[in-house]
């Protein structure tokens, strides 16, 4: 099987890296040729417009970083829906709105090629290894038939339904992720205040009710001061204003998400767009004058556990 990736982020570099260490024949495009030339080194195949990208190969991935890079990437007149035909398949592994994706999907499925969304969850770290986690939406054959290249990119893989059910997901996901944040900055900065001492809280959380996966990571480099998650605030504002403006649509009374928005937005303001989601704790830093370091931590999260073949995980209360 022949495989495209479009987008060589932080995250798409790392799962094309891993079709590329396990033998897949793989062709890459980037807006950046230097980020996709470490692959081509490594033996990936390079195509100049995603068009050409559809023609060349069996099944094509996007990786990008909002719905309005996807849309062009898709539907430009040298873009991938321009060069799909019959029998081919687009997987979109970006975080991006439902509806959208459902759009795409009917606009790729008329060419005769099959849509399935893909995104990931569980940092940067585990997309390197092969052990992140996959939401995949859309047609079971057509799951199927993806299923054992799932399986290399990741070590759990969902099937959420029908398209646009991963994307609820992951928008889901990624809100509940950042509303943990916002309280973990408020957490050990109260810790801080209290006088505690850092380390030791950061043990205390990790064993107690209060803990989650976000704390084991995000909080470790937190507390080292890299703040480094290789993801940033305009991203955090792009899922997070989707989760908000997915349950405003549903007539949902949300309370919690829209503070949280509100937050992101001033740290985005006060540091830029691109500075890195952990420190949001730097608001709190600042009004209390303080800095919350404790020794020890890493300066970025690495994945110990061994790369393994995936499996489907199966929903409790369901069968395959």
């Amino acid at each position: 099987m022949k495989v495209g990736f479009i987008g060589l982020g932080n995250v798409g570099g790392k799962l094309a890296g891993s079709l590329l260490r396990n033998g897949y024949d793989l062709t890459v495009l980037d807006l950046n040729l230097e980020v996709a030339q470490p692959f081509i080194d490594k033996g990936a195949f390079w195509v100049d417009t995603p068009k050409a990208m559809a023609e060349a190969v069996d099944l094509i991935f996007t990786c990008l970083p909002s719905p309005a890079a996807c849309s062009q990437v898709m539907e430009a007149d040298d873009g991938v829906i321009a060069g799909l035909t019959t029998g081919k398949i687009w997987l979109e592994m970006s975080t991006t709105d439902e509806s959208e994706v459902r759009r795409l999907a009917e606009l790729v499925e008329a060419t005769g090629a099959s849509a399935m969304e893909t995104p990931v969850s569980g940092g940067c770290h585990r997309a390197a290894t092969g052990n992140i986690s996959i939401f995949a939406g859309g047609d079971r054959e057509a799951f199927v038939k993806v299923l054992p290249l799932l399986t290399t990119l990741g070590r759990r893989v969902l099937h959420t339904g029908p398209i646009g059910s991963a994307s609820v997901l992951k928008v889901l996901t990624n809100y509940l992720a950042t509303t943990n944040l916002c309280a973990l900055a408020e957490a050990l900065t109260v810790a801080k205040k209290a006088g505690m001492d850092l380390n030791t809280t950061y043990e205390a959380i990790r064993i107690s009710s209060g803990n989650s996966f976000v704390h084991e990571t995000e909080s470790q480099v937190i507390l080292n001061g890299s703040r480094d998650i290789s993801f940033t605030m305009d991203l955090v504002v792009k899922d997070v204003g989707l989760f908000d403006a997915l349950g405003k649509r549903l007539d949902v009374p949300l309370e919690i998400s829209s503070l949280v928005l509100d937050i992101f937005k001033d740290g985005q303001k006060r540091y830029g767009a691109r500075e890195l989601s952990p420190n949001i704790i730097k608001r709190l830093e600042e009004a209390c004058d303080i800095r919350v370091l404790a020794p020890g931590f890493p300066a970025e999260m690495v994945d110990d556990e061994p790369e393994e073949s995936g499996a489907e995980i199966i929903a409790k209360g369901l069968c395959a």
